[in-house]
């Protein structure tokens, strides 16, 4: 209807990554499909009623959508918009399915990447940021229901600002381990739902590829090795690339690649499964970038239906060289 040229989100995004996809032979037409609807029982395993409701009978979702055009917009069109999960056709590989649909899916179970997903500052009663729909809390409660041999969770969090939803919903669950690597200075500034963060990893403005690649590697490792999970949720929002006028850091695109290289090698090092979403990013160029690493992810065996195991000895070797005095 338009309402993306309003807001800074690219709503075409996850679609052009599947295109790109495509055109370079990593998918085909026949590997396509598409992901279930979520059911209000599944909502309601996550979110009150009250905030369901609110999502679909109020004329106004400014406060659930994060949007200050929702002012003007009725709700269908609010939920349209912010709902991409739940935004047919969702076309997903058997290596890319849906958040809460990743662990059923009948592909590589170690290894799950969504070409969406990521709505980080939503949270079980209240919604922000461009997000409707608590997807991350979702997913690690489906798992822990639904699957046998889940009961601990890592959610590392490397979209430029503060995952303050999922913080908020796992506050106090000793199952759920946090680690968040944010712009210290923007959106969203949640004091309280800092607490629930187990790493927390504060960035400055215009923070570049070494230092920032550096401080992830050494924070996840000791994270996993403060708490080893059964899953891993990996939130890789591009909103860290240069020029995000959002995210305010300067990490190159192809400081993006290696980053989510390093922390496929780190988790799968440690024979941990992992679910990646791609979250926030706010240029036009980032649907390629996010193409780019999926398709290196694949180059060097890190998904895919043949992806070698790694070793947990390997897992301890840096992937970054020392930091030099």
């Amino acid at each position: 209807m338009g309402l993306e040229k309003l807001h800074p989100f690219d709503a075409g995004k996850w679609g052009k990554v599947i295109s790109f996809l495509k055109e370079e032979k990593l998918l085909s037409d026949g590997m396509l499909v598409e992901a279930r609807e979520a059911s209000d029982e599944d909502l309601l395993v996550v979110h009150t009623r009250r905030y369901l409701n609110e999502l679909k009978l109020q004329p106004l979702s400014s406060a659930s959508s994060g949007r200050p055009m929702a002012c003007v917009s009725p709700s269908a069109v609010v939920l349209r918009c912010c709902d991409h999960h739940r935004d047919p056709p969702c076309h997903l590989p058997p290596e890319l399915p849906c958040a809460e649909e990743g662990a059923e899916a009948p592909s590589d179970p170690n290894r799950r990447n969504h070409h969406g997903g990521g709505f980080h500052h939503c949270s079980s009663d209240r919604g922000g940021g461009f997000c409707a729909y608590a997807d991350i809390t979702l997913a690690i409660k489906f798992l822990f229901e639904r699957v046998e041999g889940i009961s601990r969770a890592t959610i590392v969090d490397l979209d430029a600002h503060q995952g303050n939803g999922h913080e908020r919903d796992f506050m106090g669950d000793k199952r759920v381990y946090i680690m968040d690597v944010y712009n210290r200075h923007i959106y969203p500034g949640d004091r309280f739902a800092k607490q629930a963060i187990r790493r927390k990893v504060e960035l400055e403005w215009g923070t570049e590829d070494d230092e920032y690649l550096d401080k992830v590697e050494r924070n996840l490792q000791k994270a996993l090795q403060e708490h080893l999970p059964d899953v891993v949720v990996y939130n890789a929002g591009t909103d860290i690339l240069e020029g995000d006028r959002l995210g305010g850091l300067s990490i190159s695109p192809q400081g993006i690649v290696k980053r989510d290289e390093l922390v496929f090698r780190v988790v799968r090092g440690r024979q941990v499964p992992i679910l990646m979403v791609t979250s926030g990013g706010y240029q036009k160029r980032t649907a390629r970038i996010i193409a780019d690493s999926i398709l290196n992810l694949y180059s060097v065996g890190l998904i895919g239906s043949e992806s070698p195991s790694l070793s947990a000895q390997n897992s301890d070797t840096p992937l970054l060289p020392p930091e030099v005095p």
